[in-house]
């Protein structure tokens, strides 16, 4: 079969000087797409590198591809960036991996997520979302909550998450905010801040979805409140400790494991993802975010490292990601590909 690869690699994107710093962090490296190519080639596949943006439209209207494997987050500013590609696809009629555009839309949506979680039975924090400074200077303290954890309402990879995200104060939560909304042009999530413990959780799958780990995130020196914030992914390997399985009591694996798969089934996410939590000192998940595209760096990626600490490789998690993928589109697609 002959598949193509759809990927936005941090080489193809231009910046200028009103970029935030992390512009580019949600986007890929060669070494990642050599690694799935890799993986694809091993199962007897022909693999096209297709890109993103316009480099993929040129070939994927040139080439005659059976099946694309997506981890394209898209172009631009836009709320649906990652709705993109899929949407080409489903146009052409091509199978491809991964969440359709309405899931991958409403996703990179913060606020709009969580409204679909919490109106599911799903614990998360409180919020409000702030889309101007002049909604900010309108907005009565009271509505702001304290502690706060502030983000932008649109993005992924932790951009615009810093250590500094948590705010203890008003006047801290008003100059994150204002802050952020210049730097990044979209609206700003504030929500309470949970003290207790990160969690992730890794999904392969759809019918059913499997749980690939529940992985608990333990900083190895002392926060006076920990963020598991940009600088800290960027030098997890000093910072962190990953913890998979996570040792928590029975009762609370579960707890995990039920919001999980509901959020997952509530958005509609398929074949994989990735789901944050924080997890109360009473020992309640509350849902912070999903990841429908998480990384797959073989070194680095939340996803890969919790697959290799329940013992699979890298090549059973990227097989599982497309044996997923191609289930869906039933036995006659399969016969019609020899798979």
């Amino acid at each position: 079969m002959k598949i193509g690869l759809a990927y936005d690699l941090k080489a193809d994107i231009e910046t200028g000087r009103d970029f935030p710093e992390d512009a580019l962090e949600e986007y890929d490296s060669k070494e990642v797409v050599n690694a799935i190519a890799a993986v694809l080639q091993s199962l007897d596949h022909d693999v096209v590198k297709l890109g993103g943006g316009r480099k993929f439209l040129s070939g994927i209207l040139r080439k005659e591809i059976d099946f694309v494997f997506n981890i394209a987050e898209g172009r631009g500013n836009y709320r649906s960036r990652e709705a993109q590609i899929p949407s080409v696809l489903e146009m052409l009629s091509i199978p491809y991996s991964g969440s359709d555009p309405e899931t991958l839309t409403i996703t990179l949506d913060k606020p709009l997520t969580k409204q679909l979680v919490q109106d599911a039975g799903i614990n998360t924090p409180p919020w409000v979302v702030i889309s101007s400074l002049q909604e900010l200077k309108n907005m009565p303290d009271k509505y702001l909550p304290i502690p706060a954890f502030i983000k932008p309402a649109f993005e992924g990879s932790s951009k615009g998450i810093r250590l500094s995200s948590r705010a203890d104060a008003i006047s801290q939560i008003r100059s994150t905010v204002r802050t952020l909304l210049k730097r990044y042009g979209q609206p700003v999530l504030v929500e309470k801040y949970i003290a207790g413990e990160e969690v992730t959780v890794g999904i392969v799958g759809n019918s059913p979805p499997l749980i690939v780990g529940i992985m608990h995130i333990i900083p190895r020196k002392i926060f006076k409140t920990f963020v598991y914030s940009l600088e800290v992914k960027r030098d997890w390997r000093k910072l962190v400790e990953y913890e998979c399985p996570a040792r928590f009591s029975s009762s609370i694996i579960k707890k995990i494991k039920d919001a999980s798969l509901m959020a997952y089934k509530t958005l509609g996410c398929r074949d994989f993802s990735r789901m944050d939590f924080r997890l109360s000192e009473e020992g309640i998940p509350f849902f912070l975010e999903v990841n429908p595209l998480p990384g797959l760096n073989p070194e680095s990626g939340d996803l890969p490292i919790m697959s290799y600490k329940m013992g699979w490789t890298y090549n059973r998690l990227i097989k599982s990601i497309v044996e997923a993928a191609l289930a869906r589109y039933g036995d006659v697609f399969k016969s019609s590909h020899n798979i």
